[in-house]
């Protein structure tokens, strides 16, 4: 394998007991042009300081290593993207979010998911967790740039956007990014909670403050301190609150109720709403100064039909993150054509609802246009024909200036390859019978892809 057809500089260390099984598993990785070095252990003296994209590891010896041999390897466990193989549910130790992921990889192994979780590992240096916010649209992308531009302040923020846009997701990805990512992210929805409980909620109570208050309590504010407190729905918030609030966020102060005792608070403040706040201004809503105490620095998620190219890597973003079976779901371009045509008023909430319901009528197979609930098929056009069946292989006429048939016949073997291989779940032998070759064969053609 040769740099110029190398992904990444840095190789994937493939940790295996079975060297026939780590020998193979190298060819996959050469076929989708990632570089491997192979290991029967986790011996810190023979890694030395290298570094790699990511370490895969059967799940046998990801148990059977010693501990004194991972304490050797500590750091680059910490800092390697790491691939257990499994043939069950596997219950991984949990990794701190200063830490290197750590992802479970279900046998049969697949092409398609060993490629996407090394895409993944290939992006997580840097900014690991900016990476959450899958898309690669125009208006994602200024939204990435939005958030890496203010999340090393402790400016306040004012996340806009339709309900089921991910204006969560916006701003837990700010406080992961923040100084204050050690501390706690501390979310409350402000339109859930009564409004004679809200107060209670945020500041805290002491015990008999009132009725039913039968012990001292912290609020929100006290439980995100240092940190981050996350005020979703703030246009639901009731007038009285946001005279309370305002007073906070101006004296940085507060009392629990019953308590006569003045708390300085240490909170960064970044709140979200799916109305529009200068209407409900101008209505008499929402408090005028409090809006521009929290519209410091706005950030817009766009709704997902104005992001429609996104949907591909929003479903395999959502089929992988799915801890069963169900991985395998896999959609036809004319089930993703219907749902390129449809408005999406749920947004990205909604596509997460359909995938669910997929994964239960289709746990482990291929879904097609017909598979799709009715009203994903209201905007389908005839001009755009929608066949379900296998793509013929054709002849192509000869371009006029010629063409180097050796390349050219190398390029479609790779693809039927390639194809065959996705048919099987990536595994070579299966692979070879489809092609009707050997699997020796095959393997051999894997280490020159």
């Amino acid at each position: 394998m040769t740099a110029k057809t190398t992904r990444e500089n840095r190789p994937v260390l493939v940790l295996h007991k079975d060297l026939d099984a780590a020998s193979d598993l190298c060819h996959r990785l050469n076929f989708i042009q990632y570089s491997a070095e192979t290991r029967d252990s986790l011996d810190a003296r023979e890694l030395g300081n290298r570094e790699f994209l990511a370490i895969i590891v059967d799940e046998q010896s990801f148990h059977e290593i010693s501990a004194d041999s991972r304490r050797g390897i500590q750091q680059l466990l910490q800092t390697t993207p790491t691939l257990v193989m499994t043939s069950a549910a596997l219950r991984l130790p949990l990794r701190s979010a200063e830490q290197a992921p750590i992802w479970a990889v279900e046998l049969p192994l697949k092409r398609a998911r060993l490629a996407h979780l090394l895409s993944q590992a290939a992006s997580s240096r840097g900014k690991p967790r900016l990476q959450r916010l899958t898309g690669n649209s125009f208006s994602i992308g200024k939204v990435r740039q939005l958030i890496e531009q203010v999340a090393g302040f402790d400016t306040n923020v004012l996340i806009g956007g339709e309900s089921g846009t991910g204006k969560e997701l916006v701003a837990r990805t700010i406080h992961e990014l923040s100084p204050r990512s050690d501390q706690a992210f501390v979310p409350i929805n402000c339109g859930a909670i009564p409004a004679d409980l809200l107060e209670s909620e945020l500041f805290g109570h002491e015990k008999g403050a009132f009725t039913g208050a039968v012990a001292t309590r912290k609020g929100r504010f006290e439980l995100a301190q240092g940190g981050t407190l996350f005020l979703d729905e703030i246009g639901d918030m009731p007038m009285p609150m946001q005279v309370k609030l305002l007073r906070v966020l101006q004296e940085r102060s507060f009392q629990r109720i019953g308590s006569n005792t003045i708390r300085r608070c240490d909170v960064r403040i970044v709140a979200a709403t799916h109305c529009n706040l200068r209407d409900a201004v101008a209505n008499g809503e929402f408090r005028e100064d409090l809006y521009y105490r929290l519209n410091v620095f706005p950030i817009d998620m766009p709704p997902l039909r104005k992001r429609l190219d996104d949907i591909p890597g929003l479903l395999s973003e959502l089929v992988m993150g799915r801890a069963d079976a169900t991985r395998q779901l896999r959609l036809k371009p004319c089930a993703l054509q219907l749902l390129a045509s449809y408005d999406w008023p749920g947004n990205v909430r909604e596509l997460a609802n359909l995938v669910e319901r997929l994964a239960i009528l289709h746990p482990t197979g291929v879904v097609g246009a017909p598979d799709l609930p009715a009203k994903y098929h209201v905007n389908a056009t005839n001009a755009i024909p929608l066949d379900d069946g296998p793509a013929p292989i054709t002849t192509c006429a000869l371009p006029a200036d010629g063409l180097l048939l050796k390349d050219h016949l190398q390029q479609v073997e790779r693809s039927l390859i390639d194809s065959a291989l996705a048919q099987a779940d990536g595994v070579v032998a299966r692979a070879a019978r489809l092609l009707h070759m050997r699997r020796t064969t095959l393997v051999e053609k894997l280490k020159l892809a």
